[in-house]
């Protein structure tokens, strides 16, 4: 870039009219007011800052750039722009500076430009200010022309840290997977419920049918239907458990396998002793036997398996 003045032009502008380089020292002692210098509008000097397509995002610690461009109507000369300030701001840091000159014709006009590109570190978060710039060109007055570019407001965030979001998506996760082990519970034991509710009243079916009959069954037969209750109540009630290794072993349990003798004698059927003593003397054809004493063991064993009438 050449570093030349303001072309002939401007500068007969600047001088008044006078025929030649107007001697700002002999005015000065004449007592003549030195001519206004003109303001860079007046001469199609025009100064623009930031990006054309607007400020990136900016994290704390990035380095960004930051474009001034001076442009003017060429018109046959060149001009020389010097910078005369820096970005340095609150949270903000000049690291480097560079220039480049370009030109080109709009409107039919050729126009000259040169962009300072600055750039910057951003050492802070938060709304940061990046201040108006300040340039000076040379004239042949012996004072410079100022420009000044307009402060830009930006925005400095915060570096990305996933870990939260981690952290949360691991919480979410694990209060999902609680609420589903929660919920399959609370199925299992509505299920659970539902089941037991449906064989307690099956049993009470059974044993009501037992009730209607107990004067007027065969009194072996009927202990012997009484038995095969007991028999679904206990299996219910402790599982595989109820019955024995020999008369399992066979295929899958089943109420019908379930030893009532034995546990009696483990201690697991406490309060049934006399009950299951009267099945087995049905079992070994035991005697005839009235219906009141029927009636009794059919109390006994629903008070025992906890039915209502």
């Amino acid at each position: 870039m050449e570093n030349d003045s303001l072309n002939a032009e401007n500068v007969a502008e600047l001088d008044s009219g006078a025929e030649g380089a107007l001697d700002l020292g002999a005015s000065l002692d004449s007592g003549e007011v030195a001519p206004a210098m003109p303001t860079p509008e007046q001469l199609g000097i025009s100064i623009t800052a930031g990006p054309a397509d607007g400020m990136p995002a900016i994290t704390v610690g990035d380095t960004f750039e930051f474009p001034v461009t001076v442009s003017w109507s060429v018109q046959g000369s060149a001009l020389l722009v010097v910078p005369a300030g820096s970005v340095n701001a609150k949270g903000l840091t000049q690291v480097a500076m560079s220039q480049e000159s370009a030109r080109s014709v709009k409107d039919g006009k050729e126009i000259a430009s040169i962009t300072f590109t600055y750039k910057i570190a951003a050492q802070d978060t938060g709304n940061l200010h990046i201040p108006a710039l300040r340039f000076e060109i040379p004239t042949q007055m012996g004072q410079p022309l100022d420009l000044r570019s307009e402060s830009v407001d930006i925005r400095v965030n915060e570096p990305f840290n996933p870990l939260p979001i981690a952290v949360g998506a691991v919480v979410a996760v694990c209060v999902l997977l609680a609420g589903l082990w929660r919920a399959k519970r609370r199925a299992a034991a509505r299920a659970a419920a539902t089941a037991k509710n449906a064989a307690q009243e099956a049993l009470r079916e059974r044993m009501t049918v037992l009730k209607q009959r107990v004067n007027v069954a065969d009194s072996r037969e009927w202990l012997l239907e009484l038995e095969g209750v007991v028999k679904e109540f206990v299996f219910e009630k402790f599982g595989n458990d109820a019955v024995s290794g020999k008369d399992g072993a066979a295929g899958t349990p089943s109420a019908a396998s379930v030893n009532l003798d034995a546990l009696v004698k483990d201690g697991k059927l406490e309060g049934w002793e006399s009950i299951v003593e009267e099945f087995a003397h049905a079992r070994y054809g035991g005697g005839k036997r009235d219906g009141f004493e029927n009636r009794e063991t059919w109390k006994a064993a629903m008070r025992l398996m906890g039915i209502e009438e």
